[in-house]
């Protein structure tokens, strides 16, 4: 038995997000008052699909609770869809996006933080909040895939999906400089035309495997025939 019910990390975890994004907002940044604002930052995206996330997963649980022992073919309808959405985010969107942020960040900030992380913004963003958006998101994730069964979509259809919100976010990015001159992250700058279509390249085939590993990750945890799933699946 868990020292902890997953029920209670997912509202701890949830709230922990809730008091990041608010601290976030809180800061006042040059660069959050330019075109785009925080939305211009795959940072703050991440956040956001992981506070969207964790919430939809405290959702689920709290709908188990409330419809436990009915029997009601409507809700348990409307249960198996939530629960399929959260499926879908967790493969798509929360665990490759959230681990290709935790990656490329630190990356990026061991090889030089100026690429990624000037040092002119520590003199806003405390290094508890750093951690909160850069490191943590990882284990969080971790410990929700080790919890909870989230079947995945098939491979091709997986990789599709997430290429499109890659590619959407490149595109963003793209325009984001046509309108202001300044691209988002200053290892941008150093690049030329053709480099940097490359980078772009690479990045997409890092987000791509992180989303064959997390599912992989995923059967390797709960293909094993000792495993117990636990309920709301």
């Amino acid at each position: 038995m868990a020292l902890i019910p997953s029920q209670v990390l997912r509202v701890a975890i949830l709230l922990s997000y809730f008091s990041i994004l608010c601290h976030y907002k809180a800061l006042d940044m040059p660069a959050r008052h330019t075109y785009g604002g925080s939305w211009k930052f795959l940072t703050f995206i991440d956040l956001v699909i992981q506070a969207v996330f964790f919430g939809l997963c405290v959702l689920i649980d709290v709908s188990c609770l409330l419809t436990k022992g009915g029997d009601s073919r409507e809700q348990e309808r409307q249960l198996r869809k939530l629960i399929g959405l959260r499926d879908w985010m967790m493969a798509v969107l929360a665990f490759p996006i959230g681990a290709f942020v935790v990656f490329t960040f630190w990356s990026l900030y061991l090889l030089d933080r100026e690429l990624v992380y000037p040092r002119l913004l520590d003199n806003f963003i405390p290094q508890w909040l750093n951690h909160g958006m850069h490191t943590t998101v990882l284990p969080f994730l971790i410990i929700e895939m080790r919890t909870t069964n989230h079947r995945y979509p098939s491979r091709s259809w997986g990789l599709a999906a997430v290429c499109f919100f890659g590619v959407g976010y490149v595109l963003w990015t793209c325009w984001v400089h046509q309108v202001t001159g300044v691209w988002v992250y200053p290892v941008l700058e150093r690049f030329t035309p053709l480099a940097r279509g490359v980078f772009f390249s690479a990045m997409m085939a890092v987000i791509c495997v992180f989303y064959t590993l997390g599912d992989i990750l995923n059967s390797y945890i709960w293909d094993q025939p000792h495993t117990a799933k636990v309920k709301g699946e």
